[in-house]
């Protein structure tokens, strides 16, 4: 969470440029040092030993940005079911005569608003919103109240019952990935495997400085933009890249707004 409130330039400065020219600085600093002639004995030893290191940890970047790509599609696909479902539900509703129906179309659309005005900038912050909480159970609570008397009815009750299981689940998985998707321990790990890598480039010694300066700067280059896609969507509803309630404000907007007083 530490940089969900940056903007995408300042995450890129933060985390792919500074880090960037500061390894590109090092060759220099090294070597002052140390002789280029003492460096280079050291090619042909640290070079098998990077290859080495260098796929390892290739191997373990991959590894999570696949993850956590593919925990920010499945919130998209969240978002998507639980509005899905507040629709069905929606179109479900006008079976139901009398003051269920309506009292269940104004629990809805109160949870619609709730999850989309709290609950979004309460998932910045890593959790759920106690109103959209209570806005659901009201829907549950208004639908226990529905006493279908014939056949129809109860089809429709059950349609209904099942709906609100899928916008909980939905729900619920979404707070679960607002919290993060990395563990702390991959954190630590790319974090360790990042400084290893470029490190080793220091151990080489190249004729020409500014080459080696560059070519170090080329490694750093992809591993901190690796480390920046990692963190720009770790957190799929924090931060600059995130997902939207569109989903939610398309169904309010072509359902909530819609009059439940003439059934």
């Amino acid at each position: 969470m530490l940089f969900t409130h940056f903007s995408l330039w300042e995450l890129a400065s933060v985390i792919v440029v500074v880090p960037t020219l500061l390894a590109m600085a090092v060759p220099f600093l090294v070597r002052r040092w140390i002789p280029f002639e003492r460096l280079r004995i050291n090619n042909e030893v640290a070079g098998f030993k990077f290859a080495t290191v260098g796929v390892l940890y290739a191997v373990l970047m991959a590894f999570a940005v696949i993850v956590v790509w593919e925990k920010f599609a499945i919130a998209e696909i969240d978002v998507g079911r639980e509005a899905g479902a507040a629709a069905t539900i929606y179109r479900l509703v006008d079976g139901i005569e009398g003051e269920a129906g309506r009292a269940l179309h104004r629990d809805l659309t109160a949870y619609l608003l709730a999850a989309v005005d709290d609950d979004w900038p309460a998932m910045e912050r890593g959790h759920g919103s106690e109103a959209a909480t209570r806005a659901l159970d009201n829907i549950y609570a208004a639908t226990l109240t529905y006493r279908p008397t014939d056949q129809r009815g109860m089809v429709v009750f059950s349609e209904i019952l099942q709906q609100l299981n899928a916008i909980t689940e939905a729900r619920r998985a979404r707070l679960v990935k607002a919290s993060g998707v990395v563990p702390d321990v991959i954190w630590v790990v790319l974090c360790f495997g990042a400084i290893v890598t470029v490190g080793f480039t220091f151990f080489f010694g190249a004729a020409n400085v500014r080459a080696q300066s560059i070519m170090t700067g080329g490694v750093a280059l992809l591993i901190f933009c690796g480390m920046f896609v990692i963190i720009a969507i770790d957190h799929p509803f924090s931060g600059t890249v995130k997902v939207p309630p569109h989903a939610l404000v398309d169904v309010l907007h072509d359902f909530g707004r819609r009059g439940a007083g003439a059934k």
